[in-house]
């Protein structure tokens, strides 16, 4: 059964005659009544007792009415989804994501995504850069929210959100400078709380470089793979961790945070968005071209000529 004979049905139930369904529809009377008798055909039941009074349902066109009416509101529904998806305004969109992105990059994210697409259901998967690596790759998230550089299997994309300095997370009694600073000779002395080798190996490399230029001999005395984590321990006194910048709007206990006085050659700590290259447009796409700060009138989204919104990340030197 085609889905206009329910339509011309429904049509006729509620306008109470063939004529005025016809007149409503925008068909010719003998059509309508030819899709009808079709409809009957098909189920093998009389649904209209006609007269010049109108069309009168008959007890088998009530019995299935409530049923055509949910079934052709799903096919409405359903067809609208498929059309908010090509224009990439709906959907569902899987995000991994560090932690760090967080607590500033994923709030904002989010907040420019509701403005752009709000029909967009987002599910959201923290994970490690390395299970983030392996889950885009796998296809089981469409979008990574990563430290970089990384090395991802196939052919993606990238696009820096945050460039941020590193700070050192000390225990709260440990002893700093009088200014609140601490040196890199300090911190050696005191042992590095990382995130592990093969979860950041350029951070991890970078950090350990910027002590032996200072003549100095690394100690990671503790690896923690998420960033809570790594506070956790250091307040435990297991050492002083390297940090971005941003970790300062935290507020944990047993830690606090100061600048590094001699920490020109650490290594900046990158957030990048990367996803699929694809021949056609995403929601990937559309959230990557996200505007972050609503500082920009974007251009809705055009899926059949392959444009979307101008990127426009935030780079912290």
């Amino acid at each position: 059964m085609e889905t206009r004979h329910l339509r011309h049905f429904l049509a006729v139930i509620d306008h109470g005659s063939v004529s005025r369904a016809a007149a409503w529809l925008g068909m010719a009377q003998p059509a309508l009544s030819q899709s009808l008798t079709r409809m009957e055909q098909e189920l093998g039941v009389k649904l209209f007792d006609r007269s010049r009074r109108g069309a009168q349902p008959t007890p088998a066109a009530l019995s299935i009415l409530e049923d055509v009416r949910v079934s052709v509101t799903r096919i409405d529904a359903a067809a609208q989804r498929a059309r908010d998806i090509a224009r990439g305004s709906a959907g569902r969109l899987t995000i991994g994501l560090v932690s760090s992105a967080l607590f500033d990059m994923l709030p904002r994210a989010l907040r420019a995504l509701r403005r752009t697409a709000p029909g967009v259901q987002v599910v959201l998967r923290e994970m490690s850069n390395a299970e983030q690596a392996e889950a885009l790759a796998a296809g089981a998230i469409d979008i990574g929210l990563m430290h970089t550089p990384v090395a991802v299997a196939g052919r993606m994309r990238e696009r820096l959100l945050l460039r941020d300095r590193l700070v050192a997370a000390v225990p709260s009694d440990f002893e700093v400078d009088d200014d609140g600073c601490i040196t890199l000779a300090r911190i050696a002395e005191a042992g590095l709380v990382l995130y592990p080798r093969s979860q950041l190996p350029v951070l991890y490399a970078g950090i350990l470089d910027a002590l032996r230029k200072a003549g100095l001999e690394p100690v990671v005395s503790q690896e923690a793979n998420r960033t809570l984590t790594v506070l956790a321990c250091v307040a435990a006194g297991c050492g002083v961790a390297l940090l971005p910048s941003w970790i300062r709007s935290l507020d944990f206990r047993g830690v606090r945070f100061c600048e590094v006085r001699d920490g020109k050659d650490l290594p900046n700590f990158n957030l990048s968005a990367i996803w699929p290259a694809r021949s056609v447009p995403t929601l990937a796409d559309l959230f990557a071209g996200l505007d972050l700060d609503g500082t920009q009138e974007l251009a809705p989204w055009d899926a059949e000529n392959h444009r979307r919104p101008a990127m426009a990340f935030n780079q912290a030197n």
